[in-house]
């Protein structure tokens, strides 16, 4: 009777692991059962999945390994586009490209969407994050992405408005992080009280129980620098790091940020001479500028490209084929060419001993037959023993008109382009990084200065900058689109008319005048013309390197269209 009782006792160890088994099998069948949901539904909400399937990433990989899921951190609302931030998960081999996606929008109050349109562009901004641009479709629209492949949807992040964000973070040297916000507005030009703010970091500051604080050091502008905690010293070389940065005014809210900290990373050579650009669309013409600057001295390029919508990533990666030193970085941030600038100066202090910063459409031109070098070392030692180290070089700008021309001219801007008005409009700068202030305020035509450094004027006989600025109408009424003080999606729109950034008599009237082709000139100049006609053509068929470089382009192009 003993041995039977003992027979019928179930021992505790099959009693756990059959528990154990039953608990497993209910959580495998809920996962499966919302995953085979989310596949066949078609409702646009978040929807519970399990983290072990994701067919959204198995209709881009074609694995069944089932990995992690690609998600939308955020969302930045533009007048005239919408950025979406894709983050990637730490396995994933490939980022998706346009021919994946398609831009969703779904009107106000309603779960349907209304309409989808391909992305405009996607670029990548980090390792495991991608932005993706969206074109403006209506107001009050939620914008998320859907996968081509199978219709899945990636449910929207956190939505931002761009006039109050913090949109980008550098490490600096010093243990102190810079950060770029929009809407402080701060007096242009001028220091502001530090006390006023602090900085603070986190993964999506959700939460205030949790959040890293740090000091202010400086504001100014758009710019504010702060001291760096240790633990996000070391976040971006692990590539996991999530942590972000934002601003807050004590007394009030925390600015929403998609700034992640970042450190710059050197090149692997040192410069005399750099030259940093922001651009919009100016893919046909960044070959003359190139090619054109590196015959006269600069050995590196940083390309901030600010949401061309043409062929640039084709021109820059020919260009670099045909062993020019450049660089493009993606620079979504409207009306920010000050606070881009002072990025740039940090990323190329670590490599460059001296940085221009110009736009496209204008060209140093040495009238004294000099080359770069040869004119920043003479201006540089000039002043040094009486005044103290000279850190910045200011150039004058003689505006150019479009010289009579109604078409673009084949050979050039600085061929094509001869009458100028007579008077110098502004100056643009050279600067030595190292010499910046650490507030690193500028206007774009100069920066503020550390104690102990000066800036020395050159004279114009010595060097001045050609700025082919209002060239054949064609061109003009494509590069003054977004020419508004106060950012407007179009020019046309009657707001802050009488900006200076507006063009002289033109107003808000996109239509061409009648005597566009000669105004603004009132000197006949040809000095580049003919220095680039001398130096630069071949002498046998007076080809510029240019001209050859879009003959070969057109080459290749009827090539891959057969």
């Amino acid at each position: 009777m003993k041995d039977r009782r003992k027979r019928e006792v179930v021992p505790w160890s099959t009693s756990f692991w059959c528990a154990l088994f039953m608990v497993l099998s209910c959580v495998l069948f809920t996962g499966l059962t919302f995953s085979t949901f989310r596949r066949f539904g078609e409702s646009f909400h978040p929807v519970l999945i399990s983290a072990w399937q994701n067919p959204a990433m198995e209709a881009i990989s074609g694995d069944s390994s089932l990995p992690p899921a690609i998600e939308i951190k955020e969302t930045v609302f533009f007048p005239d586009q919408i950025l979406i931030f894709l983050k990637y998960p730490p396995s994933s081999a490939s980022l998706l490209t346009k021919e994946d996606l398609d831009c969703v929008y779904t009107p106000p109050n309603s779960s349907h969407p209304l309409r989808k349109l391909p992305p405009l562009r996607l670029d990548r901004q980090r390792p495991d994050y991608e932005i993706v641009r969206c074109p403006f479709e209506q107001r009050g629209f939620t914008v998320s992405l859907a996968l081509k492949s199978n219709g899945g949807h990636l449910p929207a992040g956190s939505v931002h408005r761009w006039d109050s964000l913090v949109y980008e973070a550098l490490l600096d040297r010093d243990n102190t992080t810079i950060v770029f916000v929009k809407g402080l507005n701060l007096r242009p030009n001028r220091l502001s009280d530090p006390s006023r703010f602090e900085c603070v970091y986190d993964g999506d500051f959700n939460s205030t129980k949790h959040l890293l604080r740090s000091d202010v050091i400086s504001v100014a502008q758009e710019i504010v620098r702060c001291k760096t905690p240790l633990i996000v010293m070391n976040g971006p070389h692990n590539p996991n790091n999530s942590m972000k940065v934002s601003i807050r005014v004590k007394g009030g809210r925390i600015l929403n940020s998609v700034a992640h900290p970042e450190a710059v990373e050197p090149d692997a050579g040192k410069y005399e001479m750099c030259v940093c650009t922001m651009l919009r669309n100016q893919a046909r013409f960044l070959q003359e500028w190139v090619m054109y600057h590196g015959r006269i001295g600069v050995q590196r390029w940083f390309i901030y490209d600010n949401n061309s919508d043409d062929d640039i990533h084709r021109m820059i990666e020919m260009l670099k084929g045909s062993g020019y030193n450049m660089t493009r970085h993606a620079w979504p941030w409207i009306k920010t060419q000050e606070a881009g600038f002072s990025h740039c100066a940090m990323r190329a202090r670590e490599s460059c001993k001296w940085v221009g910063f110009i736009d496209v459409d204008e060209f140093l031109y040495m009238p004294s037959g000099l080359y770069l070098h040869d004119v920043v070392r003479n201006q540089s030692g000039s002043y040094y023993s009486d005044h103290g180290q000279v850190g910045e070089i200011r150039i004058s700008c003689h505006s150019f008109g479009p010289s009579g021309l109604k078409r673009v001219p084949e050979k050039g801007v600085t061929v094509g382009y001869t009458c100028r008005m007579g008077t110098p409009e502004r100056h643009k700068s050279i600067v030595r990084p190292e010499a910046l202030n650490s507030t690193l305020i500028n206007v774009v035509h100069h920066f503020h200065l550390r104690e102990g450094f000066k800036y020395v004027d050159v004279e114009r006989g010595v060097m001045v900058i050609n700025h082919y600025k209002y060239q054949v109408w064609e061109v003009f009424k494509e590069k003054f689109y977004r020419r508004v003080a106060t950012y407007v999606a179009d020019w046309r729109v009657k707001e802050n008319v009488g900006s200076k950034d507006r063009t002289p008599g033109l107003g808000t009237k996109a239509v061409e005048p009648r005597d566009w082709s000669n105004r603004f000139c009132q000197v006949m100049d040809t000095g580049l013309r003919d220095w680039v006609l001398r130096v630069m053509a071949d002498p046998h068929t007076g080809i510029l390197p240019w001209q050859e470089q879009n003959d070969r382009s057109l080459i290749e192009e009827s090539k891959d269209g057969r």
